[in-house]
């Protein structure tokens, strides 16, 4: 079986994270969006996404087509399973899938195929914060589907294990810590360690090739994607993957892409001194949008850095490729490719961060090859009329 995950017009919403992938590559839980699908269904899954994408994330040939933006659950995976050819599942306008031999973009589907209303709930990604903010529930989900019928690898005597919701992948290891599941479980992929003297609360999941460092304080709702490493006090944070934020300072409520470095030190606020609802940088409106949510940290597109004692203020957007240094709170929206701190930036040339970019992938024995440069200069291109200085 074979699918193809479509971008709708979340994709403009989900930015500055979506700017580098389609939106069904974003983690929420354990896995991305596309990797639960092509669990689900057993199947394999392409893309369909912004034509710079492509060459990245293809599509395959399919007559299944699923919104991208949509979370699997079991009233979804029943309905999609049972469209016919020449049918769409639709809820109010929002297409959540279609099948057919001959339509390939959600828009003529919408106007071409016999419409089927879907009636339950659903979980669709909009807007960034809503990955952190439904990430406890994701993880739960994911580990059943991943875990179901198996049995863990052997787990240490050395740790103290309160609870019993806990999976260890082959070559998992962890010492010297304390496991809480009461909360929900913990996840930890192959190849993944928890280093000595960690606190650890459930829900929490540490992907492939991560590790944590000695002494972290780790708490519900948190996912450090594959071949990261993160330390120091994380809470209800999602880390895509191929990133670090190895040292003490305090990460909450927050979304960080890949090829992104937390310096040590770090902190960003979650919390409004006045309580108030938090806002965040919109790229549709250009203008602040209402989040409704009291606690709302950083969101951190790809590539992107900080230089140590960076403090983020409550509800900040970090753009891609943006390298943040200095002191002073730098202003809650940083535009991709900007260099600089406080309220002093200037454009972060190409070239420069291109350098940077081929250091960063070699040290996980990965090439920057030219479909990553050309992804990256289309970005620069598309935000030029932020960095408005």
């Amino acid at each position: 079986m074979t699918i193809n995950l479509f971008d709708d017009a979340s994709w403009m919403s989900l930015r500055p994270l979506t700017f580098t992938r389609p939106v069904a590559d974003l983690r929420i839980g354990i896995l991305t969006i596309a990797e639960k699908w092509g669990k689900y269904l057993k199947a394999d899954y392409g893309f369909i996404t912004q034509n710079y994408l492509t060459a990245k994330f293809a599509s395959v040939e399919a007559s299944l087509y699923i919104n991208g933006a949509l979370c699997p659950d079991e009233d979804l995976l029943q309905s999609i399973a049972a469209l016919k050819n020449g049918e769409i599942l639709l809820a109010g306008d929002i297409v959540l899938a279609f099948n057919s031999s001959d339509v390939f973009t959600y828009q003529q589907a919408r106007h071409q195929l016999k419409p089927i209303e879907f009636n339950s709930k659903f979980l669709k990604m909009t807007y960034p914060e809503q990955i952190f903010s439904n990430n406890p529930t994701e993880i739960r989900k994911d580990f059943e589907l991943l875990t179901k019928g198996r049995s863990s690898a052997a787990i240490s005597s050395t740790n103290q294990l309160i609870g019993h919701d806990i999976f260890l992948e082959e070559g998992a290891k962890v010492e010297c810590s304390v496991l809480n599941t009461t909360y929900g479980p913990i996840y930890m992929g192959k190849n993944a360690e928890i280093w000595e003297g960690s606190l650890i609360r459930g829900s929490f999941a540490l992907c492939e090739n991560s590790s944590i460092k000695m002494g972290a304080k780790i708490y519900s709702g948190t996912t450090i994607g594959p071949n990261s490493r993160a330390g120091g006090e994380i809470n209800n944070s999602v880390i895509w993957g191929n990133s670090a934020k190895g040292h003490e300072g305090y990460l909450g409520n927050s979304v960080l892409g890949e090829w992104c470095n937390i310096g040590a030190d770090t902190n960003n606020s979650n919390l409004k001194n006045n309580y108030a609802a938090v806002k965040l940088y919109d790229y549709e409106s250009n203008f602040m949008r209402d989040t409704q949510l009291q606690f709302c940290g950083l969101i951190m597109a790809d590539h992107s850095k900080s230089g140590i004692n960076t403090m983020f203020n409550t509800g900040t957007v970090v753009g891609v490729s943006a390298n943040v240094f200095g002191a002073g709170l730098p202003p809650n929206h940083i535009p991709d490719f900007s260099w600089g701190g406080g309220d002093c930036f200037e454009p972060y040339k190409l070239e420069k961060m291109f350098e940077t970019a081929e250091k960063v992938f070699a040290r996980k024995a990965l090439p920057f090859d030219q479909v990553e440069k050309d992804i990256l200069t289309k970005v620069f291109e598309l935000t030029s009329a932020h960095r408005n200085y």
